[in-house]
């Protein structure tokens, strides 16, 4: 058996993960769908100095409290700077790091840079897009679903620089899966991700929320790397 501890992006919450972990569940396996703070049900928690370092370490918490051993952690998006600012914290508790579609930045960087946007104005904590046009890709009625689901993104843990040296400096167990109808993050940002970590890179005909529409696939992707 093993543990997977499935990490959302922007704009999500735990939720998103549902139908990738009944599967993943179903076979036999662990689930964790943590949500972190300041989305979907801990929208109330949102606070101004909200940072990615703060949703690294309740992440390694949750490794921690919950004796974790071997789990394997899968990022998408800007989940993907989460589990590697976890990673860095409890490195003897991970087997394996899985990036979907993900955001891994070197130090200094940042996601407007990386993703070639403007920055978003700090002073308004959040920000959005229109729901109905992220979640495009989904089928009708699973779409009406994840709207009402949708909640803005804190705008700090995602805009600030990143410094992920330690994460950077480390040896792991790294695959990376590209969605080729997402433009951001770009193909070379994440081809580089898995040259730099040394591992695997595929690609999946889907958009930047596969675990939606394409459940099945996005499971048995991960069923392949226990």
């Amino acid at each position: 058996m093993a543990t997977y501890v499935l990490v959302h992006g922007s704009y999500q919450g735990g939720w998103i993960w549902q139908p990738v972990g009944q599967l993943l569940t179903s076979a036999g396996h662990r689930v964790y769908r943590p949500t972190l703070e300041g989305s979907a049900e801990r929208r109330r928690h949102l606070r101004a100095d909200l940072s990615l370092a703060d949703y690294g370490a309740e992440l390694a918490d949750l490794l921690f409290f919950e004796d974790l051993q071997d789990a394997i952690l899968v990022g998408t998006s800007i989940g993907g700077m989460v589990v590697a600012q976890a990673a860095e914290q409890v490195p003897e508790r991970i087997r394996r790091l899985i990036f979907i579609d993900a955001l891994l930045p070197l130090p200094g960087e940042s996601v407007p840079e990386i993703n070639s946007r403007p920055p978003h104005d700090l002073a308004k904590h959040t920000y959005g897009v229109d729901p109905q046009l992220i979640f495009a890709e989904v089928l009708t009625e699973l779409r009406e679903w994840a709207i009402a689901r949708y909640t803005p993104q804190p705008i700090r843990p995602t805009d600030e620089p990143v410094d992920l040296r330690a994460f950077w400096s480390r040896t792991w167990q790294v695959d990376v899966l590209r969605c080729r109808r997402s433009s951001a993050p770009p193909e070379a940002h994440q081809r580089r991700t898995a040259e730099r970590l040394g591992g695997s890179y595929a690609e999946l005909d889907a958009g930047h929320y596969p675990m939606l529409p394409h459940p099945s696939e996005i499971a048995d992707y991960l069923l392949l790397r226990t």
